[in-house]
């Protein structure tokens, strides 16, 4: 196996890092403190100037749409800003998702956030022309974001079999009804589109009963509820929402690949999309330990440093043993990917599920410990960074059903049944 990345994929990296650091970092500080007040004016919905100043500057640099994979990107990697005309490979996009993973806006800047990457990669893969022409290239184009609306309030929507929501085919239209939440995405203003994973046939395999739709957020029927907090952040302007869909009718050309494609549809999204959120979360966890280091090296309690109490130093080490060990297992699953695709890496995409947010919680936490109260504060991004490894642990599935599989994959090697 071969984690090295291409000469064209090193160059962007390197050009993402000094990206990062002339553009985005100097102003990030400025881009909280107007959060803080829109949220003070009740405003904070509103996308703030910064972001798209940051994304003009990233687009003339060609650092847009870095996540375009290379076997699908096609013409869309040259004419929508990915410089060098094609996509890259998962091994070569995982140390730019890495260095994303240290900034709350970066994603954001580079076209490049959850969950507007993977439903792009849907669109991108199973597609129709015209569904791309509406809804992809309009995403590419940053013109447009978008929202995955799968799991429901009612159900355990950890086994995605149990979805209740419906997408009935009526003749030339799909009748859509139902509740969803933790929709990310809905609560920006320029969401304007939703993939819809609904219930078509009760009555056919377990995995083919669901297909995903398109649904205009403005079409009659839809309703924005409420949009929810994470442990008291609503991670504006984004947001996750629930919507109801109450007799909503969209065209049957706006289902994707066909009815009952909801489940294969899934497997070729989901697999990439958590190698991209494991190494945003190194990222994340890279900066809490740089952050711990420091902190710790310069306050003194007891007349000493803080790193050198309470085992400090061994908790430092720790954190460094395990970013690395995780970054392994991640380029690991990104080249079975890459060599194999998603039936070729299913063990390892669950592994990395777990491994990771897990990890990074830890180290986070560490820091956050190593910074006193002010670690608990928004004077810092890690009370934030805390939450959001925490929501990973339930976000694309739970630890528990990724263990299941892990666990079921490994025992079917000594003849175990399913």
């Amino acid at each position: 196996m071969d984690f090295s990345p291409s000469p064209r994929a090193a160059d962007l990296t390197e050009r993402v890092r000094a990206f990062l650091a002339e553009e985005v970092e100097p102003v990030e500080p400025q881009y909280h403190a107007g959060l803080a007040a829109a949220r003070a004016r009740g405003e904070s919905w509103t996308p703030l100037p910064v972001l798209e100043e940051l994304k003009a500057k990233a687009r003339e640099r060609g650092l847009w749409n870095l996540f375009l994979p290379k076997e699908h990107a096609g013409e869309y990697a040259a004419r929508f800003g990915t410089d060098g005309g094609e996509g890259l490979t998962n091994v070569d996009y995982a140390p730019i998702a890495e260095l994303t993973g240290r900034s709350a806006i970066a994603p954001l800047v580079l076209n490049c956030n959850a969950p507007d990457t993977g439903n792009m990669e849907v669109l991108l893969r199973y597609g129709s022309e015209q569904q791309r022409k509406d809804w992809l290239e309009p995403l590419l184009d940053g013109k447009i974001r978008s929202a995955f609306t799968m799991t429901e309030p009612f159900v355990a929507s950890s086994d995605a079999t149990n979805m209740e929501a419906t997408a009935v085919v009526d003749g030339d239209e799909v009748v859509i009804n139902g509740r969803k939440w933790w929709s990310t995405g809905v609560g920006h203003p320029d969401c304007k589109i939703f993939v819809f994973m609904g219930l078509t046939d009760p009555d056919a395999d377990r995995h083919r009963r669901h297909s995903m739709v398109l649904v205009p957020r403005d079409t009659p029927g839809v309703k924005i509820e409420r949009l929810l907090d994470t442990m008291g952040i609503h991670d504006e302007p984004l947001g996750h929402g629930e919507v109801s869909f109450t007799d909503v009718r969209v065209p049957v050309s706006n289902i994707i690949s066909g009815p009952g494609e909801a489940f294969a549809i899934a497997q070729g999204r989901l697999g990439p999309g958590r190698v991209h959120h494991c190494m945003r979360l190194i990222g994340l966890a890279e900066l809490a330990l740089e952050m711990a280091c420091k902190r710790g090296l310069e306050r003194t309690a007891f007349g000493k440093p803080i790193i050198n109490l309470g085992g400090n130093r061994e908790r430092i080490a720790d954190a460094r043993i395990a970013i690395d060990s995780a970054r392994l297992l991640v380029l690991n699953t990104a080249w079975k990917l890459d060599v194999g695709g998603p039936i070729n890496a299913l063990s390892e995409v669950s592994q990395i599920k777990v491994a990771v947010p897990n990890m990074a919680q830890q180290v986070i936490d560490m820091a956050m410990q190593i910074h006193g109260g002010g670690g608990l504060s928004s004077d810092f991004p890690l009370a934030a960074a805390w939450t959001g490894a925490r929501a990973l642990r339930l976000a694309d599935g739970p630890d528990e059903v990724h263990r299941g599989v892990v666990a079921r994959l490994e025992l079917g090697k000594y003849g175990a049944k399913r």
